[in-house]
Parts: structure tokens; C-alpha cells; sequence
């Protein structure tokens, strides 16, 4: 396969995430593949990523898990900096994947999506 100018910011753990990882190769290339949970976001690689795909932090929340239910239930009305700052220590917090290409950038849930950026 031939490199790209394609990033994933996957999860192997997430069936959608794996899907479009393999909807990337099955295009014959070969994406920087970055596993957000073992290099984590920095605070401006998240806020570039979220201004490039025109959302907030609070529409790239995963709202499934302990985690989230026991932080909105902490404090419902924390601001969009705030989620921010605990997306970034807490990357199981971010919606995957998130694909950038030259195309642009895009959350890939549902993985339909990718095809707006391929």
C-alpha cells in the first residue's frame, strides 16, 4: 500500500473505528493510524481538530460510559474550554474516529462519512 496524507485517530477497541480504518485500506492506502488513548490529544491538536470539522467540544463528547455520566452529573453545565481540558486528560471522552485528509477533516461516525473527505 501506498503512504497518504490520510490520519485516523482510531480506536481499536471501537468496531466503527476499525471499519473505517479498513474502508481506508481498502482504498489501496495506508493511513497514519494514531491511537488516541496511548498518545494522547494535546489541548491544540484537539481545538485544530475541532475547528477544522466546525464543532464544539461538547459535540465531540462520547457520552457513553461512567466517565461522562459521573462529570456532566458532577457539573451539567460545564463549558465548552472545560470539556476542552477533560477531553484532553480524559481522551476516552473524544467520539471516534476522526479522519483528516486533504479533503478535510471529519468524525466518521456513522463511518458513511468518510466518504465526504476520501
Amino acid at each position: 500500500m501506498k503512504p497518504s496524507t490520510i490520519t485516523l485517530f482510531h480506536n481499536p477497541q471501537c468496531s466503527t473505528s476499525r471499519n473505517v480504518l479498513a474502508a481506508i485500506r481498502e482504498t489501496g492506502v495506508e493511513p497514519t493510524v494514531i491511537d488516541y488513548l496511548k498518545q494522547p490529544y494535546t489541548r491544540d491538536q484537539l481545538a485544530s481538530l475541532l475547528k477544522a470539522m466546525g464543532m464544539s467540544a461538547s459535540h465531540l463528547l462520547r457520552k457513553k460510559g461512567d466517565l461522562y455520566a459521573s462529570l456532566a452529573a458532577d457539573q451539567p453545565d460545564r463549558s465548552d474550554a472545560e470539556w476542552l481540558d477533560l477531553m484532553v486528560q480524559h481522551p476516552v471522552l473524544v467520539e471516534r474516529p476522526i479522519v483528516v485528509t486533504p479533503r478535510g477533516t471529519v468524525l466518521c461516525r456513522p463511518k458513511d462519512r468518510l466518504q465526504d473527505v476520501l
